[in-house]
């Protein structure tokens, strides 16, 4: 597949290398529409991101997305970045989910809080299952830091991106968090 020069109307994807492998972006014209960690190999994350986004042209990225493309890979090798600030494009996102989100987008790096903590910042503290969901089926990772987001007893959890579990803990280890705490390493 080449890659076209000159983006068109629609939506768009590109993929990077990181500290993790293999990432992915997509854009539209209200922002980016989704965040893809790495699969096995460049030809998987190429083929999730035809999944997830069909139609959507693989381009170079323009200057906001190399700008986006930045932050996020300093993320992923641990440094200081500013996330927090791309704008995600949210149509087609239930409300709750993005209230999540916008939680899950509060929690800094190196710092955690369990599906309750979540549910309880929402105003809703019986509803750390329906976080989990929708952290479950966040397509930003990870600019919405849902590998930040643990289980009852800073136990792991689940992890829905390629390589489950271990991908969770090799994020949350590149960003210091919790480091000899009995149960999350465990």
């Amino acid at each position: 597949m080449s890659i076209m020069s000159i983006p068109h109307a629609g939506r768009f994807f590109t993929l990077f290398d990181s500290a993790v492998g293999c990432c992915a972006i997509a854009w539209g014209d209200a922002g980016i529409c989704g965040v893809q960690l790495p699969e096995a190999d460049a030809a998987q994350t190429r083929a999730r991101m035809g999944l997830r986004f069909p139609g959507a042209a693989e381009v170079q990225p323009d200057a906001d997305r190399q700008a986006a493309i930045r932050q996020i890979t300093a993320m992923l090798r641990g440094e200081p970045h500013q996330v927090d600030g791309l704008a995600l494009d949210m149509r087609g996102v239930p409300a709750f989910h993005q209230r999540v989100y916008a939680v899950a987008r509060a929690i800094a790096p190196g710092q955690t809080l369990t599906y309750g903590e979540v549910a309880a910042r929402l105003g809703e503290p019986g509803a750390a299952r329906a976080v989990g969901q929708a952290l479950g089926r966040n397509p930003f990772a990870p600019v919405v830091p849902c590998h930040r987001v643990l289980a009852a007893g800073d136990k792991p959890g689940g992890f829905s991106a390629s390589g489950g579990i271990r991908t969770k803990l090799r994020l949350l280890i590149i960003e210091g968090a919790m480091r000899g705490t009995p149960g999350l390493f465990d």
